[in-house]
């Protein structure tokens, strides 16, 4: 018998495979191997996955890349890895698709409501029409075969009318499924800029943490490479082989494409609402700004990014990006106060000193301000280094200022204007 070389082998009978255009794991194995599961496995398929009555197989209740516990149990049932089927969606056609299901979820949710209100109609109708006839509802049980007949009739019709209200209650249910659907179909939140920042935010962070680990894994391969032990940064050795490490990698680089992917797609759509029109450039503390949620604000202090501003119901700081301003009410801008700390003034505070005992202790020590400028201020204790702080106002009591020369406790120094 001749075999070819290049022929795939064919899929196992039991087996698990990755669907890219879901984003879920698949679990493909005949009934009878199912049934042939210890209730313990069978209830732990159940935790993980759901029955695709269209699909014919368990599809995980989780997305990647959250199928570790998913993949744990496909393996732990014996099922084969058959790797990766279908195409990726792009993330602006995942959210096209998510509106679509849940518009179609919104229509089949209005239909039910609607059988459901219709039914409590009909329960309730023989009751209803029975309405201004004093006497249906006022006879007294006659104890006659034609009296308890009125009676049971009677009776049955008021148990219809009660089980009305219960069909009246599940179409009140199924109009508020109805709405959240629709909610989620309209994708509404796409049309705030607070919303579509906060996001941007995020995947940003994901972004540079994923490069972060990729950089640190290249740096473990080229050590092995060099014939040296890779440590990671807290100084342990890392003893995983080099296939495991270039598998994580690749596993990294796949979600810094999703990633990406995301960033691209809400920086599309913040643009499409005019893009972020305020920054540290034209607010500046003291402006009075609207915002969507809080309405006009004060705002405290400015930063790269962000601004801290505080309501007028509040005196407790906040902090947003520049994208939640609506526009700029008032553009007076606030006096810079200078700081109260001078020369020759002294705070006495707590440290941590690891050379009292065996294991160290805290000692209170003085500290005296040597040099002051518009902006810091160097303190001093004994003949110790000088080290530099920078005072900043009080967010929470005004004309107050506060300067932190510890960690510890009563370590902040605080002084009023």
């Amino acid at each position: 018998m001749n075999t070819n070389a290049n022929t795939t082998p064919a899929t196992p009978a039991d087996y698990f495979i990755r669907n890219l255009e879901t984003g879920k794991l698949e679990l493909h194995f005949a009934k009878a191997t199912y049934a042939a599961l210890s209730e313990a496995d069978k209830a732990n398929v159940k935790r993980n996955f759901l029955w695709g009555r269209n699909s014919g197989c368990w599809i995980s209740r989780c997305k990647e890349p959250n199928l570790a516990y998913a993949i744990r149990c496909a393996e732990s049932i014996g099922l084969a890895d058959a790797g990766r089927t279908g195409e990726r969606l792009s993330f602006a056609d995942q959210m096209a698709r998510k509106a679509e299901k849940a518009e179609r979820r919104a229509e089949h949710y209005d239909a039910q409501a609607a059988a459901a209100d219709q039914r409590g109609e009909a329960l309730q109708a023989p009751i209803n029409q029975m309405h201004g006839d004093i006497a249906f509802f006022t006879q007294p049980n006659i104890n006659t075969s034609a009296g308890r007949a009125f009676t049971r009739k009677r009776d049955r019709m008021w148990a219809a009318f009660e089980q009305g209200f219960d069909e009246f209650r599940k179409s009140d249910y199924w109009q508020s499924r109805a709405k959240a659907a629709r909610a989620t179909a309209s994708q509404k939140e796409l049309q705030d800029k607070g919303f579509v920042m906060r996001r941007i935010k995020e995947r940003e962070s994901d972004i540079r943490k994923l490069k972060s680990s990729v950089e640190e894994y290249e740096g473990f391969i080229a050590a092995l490479d060099r014939g040296e032990t890779p440590r990671d940064h807290f100084g342990y050795e890392i003893k995983r082989p080099r296939a495991a490490l270039e598998s994580q990698i690749d596993t990294w680089l796949e979600r810094l494409e999703i990633k990406l992917d995301e960033l691209g797609f809400y920086q599309d759509c913040l643009d499409a609402l005019g893009g972020v029109a305020f920054g540290p450039d034209n607010i500046k503390t003291g402006f009075v700004v609207q915002m969507k949620r809080w309405g006009e604000v004060t705002v405290l202090s400015t930063g790269p990014k962000n601004f801290t501003y505080r309501t007028r119901h509040s005196q407790i700081p906040l902090t947003d990006s520049y994208a939640t301003i609506l526009a700029v009410v008032s553009a007076t801008e606030a006096p810079k106060a200078a700081h109260p700390f001078k020369v020759g003034d002294s705070f006495t505070c707590p440290r941590w000193n690891p050379r009292l005992g065996s294991h160290g202790g805290i000692e209170d020590v003085t500290y005296t301000v040597i040099r002051a400028t518009d902006k810091s201020i160097t303190l001093q204790t004994g003949e110790e280094k000088p080290f530099v702080r920078k005072p900043r106002q009080s967010s929470w009591r005004e004309g107050e200022w506060l300067v932190s020369v510890t960690d510890l406790h009563k370590g902040t120094w605080y002084k009023n204007a």
